[in-house]
C-alpha cells in the first residue's frame, strides 16, 4: 500500500518538475535568438544601469538560495521520524520550492536579456539549466539526498520499475 502512495507522489513530482523545466525554455530561446539576430524590433524603455545589475543580482541570489534552502530542508527530512510516504511528501514540497526558485530565475534571465541585452543573463540561464538537469529528482538522487537505508531505500528503488 505504501509503495502506491510513494509512486503517486513521485509521479506527480516528476510531472510537475518537467513542466517547470519546459515552460521557461521557449521564452528564453526566443529572447536569445532575437538578441543575436533581431527579427522583431520592440520599443524597450531605457532603464537605468542600476536595474540591470539589480535584476542580475536577484537572479544569481535565487540560484544560490535554491541550493542552500533545498539542502537545509532535505537534512531536516532525513533526520525526521516520519514514515516513507511522509518523507516523500516533504521531499516533494522541497523539490517544488527548489524548482520554483529555478523557474523564477529562468524567467528573470529571459526578462533581463530582453530588457538589457547583458550576456550575464545568458550565463545565469545556463547555470539555471545546469541546476534543472542535476536537481531533477530520480530515485537515486532521492536516496542520496535523504540518506535512505534498508527498507526505505528499497521502496524508493522500486520507483525505477515502471508499471
Amino acid at each position: 500500500m505504501e509503495i502506491t502512495q510513494i509512486r503517486k507522489i513521485y509521479d506527480k513530482m516528476e510531472r510537475n518538475v518537467l513542466i517547470m523545466i519546459a515552460v521557461p525554455i521557449p521564452f528564453f530561446g526566443f529572447v536569445y535568438l532575437n538578441s543575436e539576430n533581431p527579427i522583431f524590433f520592440f520599443e524597450i524603455p531605457q532603464l537605468s544601469e542600476f536595474w540591470e545589475y539589480f535584476l542580475l543580482a536577484i537572479g544569481f541570489t535565487f540560484l544560490i538560495a535554491q541550493y542552500f534552502v533545498f539542502h537545509k530542508e532535505t537534512k531536516i527530512i532525513s533526520t525526521s521520524d516520519k514514515d516513507m510516504a511522509g518523507k516523500m511528501n516533504a521531499f516533494s514540497e522541497a523539490v517544488f520550492k527548489r524548482f520554483w526558485y529555478l523557474f523564477i530565475t529562468a524567467l528573470i534571465a529571459a526578462l533581463g536579456l530582453f530588457l538589457f541585452g547583458n550576456p550575464g543573463y545568458t550565463v545565469a540561464f545556463a547555470i539555471t539549466l545546469l541546476f534543472f538537469s542535476i536537481a531533477k529528482p530520480t530515485p537515486d538522487r532521492i536516496i542520496r539526498a535523504l540518506k535512505l537505508k534498508g527498507e526505505e531505500k528499497d521502496q524508493v528503488n522500486a520507483l525505477k520499475i515502471r508499471i
